[in-house]
């Protein structure tokens, strides 16, 4: 088979080899040269670098036209390349989801309107141009979320205390999102009411509509609370048949139906409460706790799925162990800019015997200038395993609760032992 991957994602958070036999199949990687970089240099494959300056569909297609080739798959395992996947694939006539389906788990509003005609309860929405039509007369009252049709990680998303408030400071141009305030590309947002609660993510493997693996987690903390500078984590919880169901019937909503997916939802008085969902794997270390926890490995199944490989009844069993994993992850970027001293309040935890994995950013190094909850860029990432939910949770509070960051200006002097300003997490 003639495999084409738009490559993006850096290569140890897929580890392609796990899913394909580059032996076997003849396996293009296409992407800039830093994501070609991340490539192991003996993983037999061809290698087809691009600039990087335009969507990778558009480049592709220029590529391809000058070195007319043929594929039998077209695969992306990034969030941001999957409808670039998709063009391509309709352009060359190559199976696999089309651009009308990838879009219903790509676009906010295009998923919520999906999810609420099937029955299940969303936040009341409005794109942000129909809200501005009706001069902020949306069919709720209270704290209202701005944010972008296809946006990730909590990037240019606001919280105003009113759709009023939303309307007023986007008219005035004072929302701090670039772009809305030069007066472009409101189509591209979206409102919705905030509802209140417990998040919730629901992680899994479907193939032919059909959920083969699921976790389900809870936050502590939230991605929002995240971009701003806050630490966050989720700890994995029980999972009941009616919440299995209740997943299912928002996959088959927005056609989720081969791979993997991430699905978060607020329970709000007791009732699942459909956020969003992505055809990909969750973020931070969820792909590392699923496999703890169940014994697979997201990406390596999800890359089967898509070559058309049966999956069902080739899953391992769970550890019978019955522990519960939990991720965490402390952000650096927004004090970026500054000298980093490390970290204060983690020794108790460090090489507590409930860690699993603990990645630290060493004194000295840079921060990271973006929003990522990638280890070895952000200043802190873990994971932690407990017997019971709970555990877990108290756990991250606690270290939460302790730790900071050792910052000081980076015009001055080299930091010094026992000398550090210190920012509070």
């Amino acid at each position: 088979m003639k495999i084409l991957i738009l490559h993006r994602v850096p290569y140890f958070k897929i580890e392609y080899h796990r899913g394909i036999s580059h032996g076997r199949h003849d396996v293009t990687y296409f992407g800039t040269e830093a994501a070609l970089a991340t490539l192991p240099p003996e993983l037999r494959c061809e290698r087809v670098g691009r600039p990087g300056a335009r969507p990778a569909f558009e480049e592709a297609r220029d590529w391809l036209a000058g070195s007319p080739r043929t594929f039998d798959r077209i695969i992306s395992m990034s969030e941001y390349e999957l409808l670039d996947a998709a063009r391509l694939r309709e352009h060359l006539g190559v199976p696999g989801a089309p651009v009308e389906q990838v879009a219903l788990a790509r676009d906010k509003v295009l998923m919520k309107r999906a999810v609420e005609e099937a029955g299940l309860r969303v936040p009341r929405f409005l794109p942000l141009p129909r809200l501005l039509q009706l001069d902020g007369r949306a069919p709720w009252d209270g704290r209202t979320v701005l944010k972008p049709h296809r946006g990730a990680s909590s990037e240019d998303v606001l919280v105003h205390d009113s759709p009023r408030e939303a309307v007023a400071a986007v008219t005035a141009g004072r929302t701090g999102v670039a772009r809305l305030d030069a007066g472009r590309e409101f189509a591209d947002f979206q409102v919705e009411e905030f509802v209140t609660g417990p998040i919730r993510h629901f992680d899994g493997l479907v193939q032919d509509g059909e959920v083969l693996a699921l976790t389900a987690s809870e936050y502590l903390g939230t991605c929002l609370e995240y971009a701003r500078g806050r630490p966050m984590g989720s700890f994995q919880i029980g999972c009941s048949e009616e919440t299995r169901a209740w997943v299912s019937r928002a996959l088959a909503a927005v056609r989720i139906e081969d791979g993997t997916f991430h699905l978060e939802a607020i329970v709000h008085g007791g009732e699942l409460v459909f956020l969003e969902v992505g055809n990909r794997v969750g973020g931070a270390d969820v792909v590392a706790t699923f496999e703890l926890a169940t014994g697979v490995h997201l990406p390596s199944y999800e890359l089967r799925v898509l070559l058309g490989e049966p999956v069902r009844g080739t899953l391992p069993e769970p550890d019978p162990d019955g522990l519960r994993y939990a991720w965490f992850v402390h952000p650096g970027h927004h004090l970026a800019g500054r000298a980093y001293g490390g970290l204060a309040g983690v020794g108790a935890f460090r090489s507590g015997p409930r860690v699993v994995a603990w990645h630290e950013l060493p004194p000295g190094a840079p921060l990271p200038d973006h929003i990522t909850y990638q280890a070895g860029e952000t200043v802190l990432a873990g994971i932690v395993a407990g017997d019971t939910p709970e555990e877990t949770r108290e756990w991250m509070a606690a270290l939460f609760g302790s730790l900071s960051v050792d910052t000081r200006p980076a015009t001055a002097a080299p930091l010094t032992p026992g000398t550090p300003e210190q920012v509070p997490a």
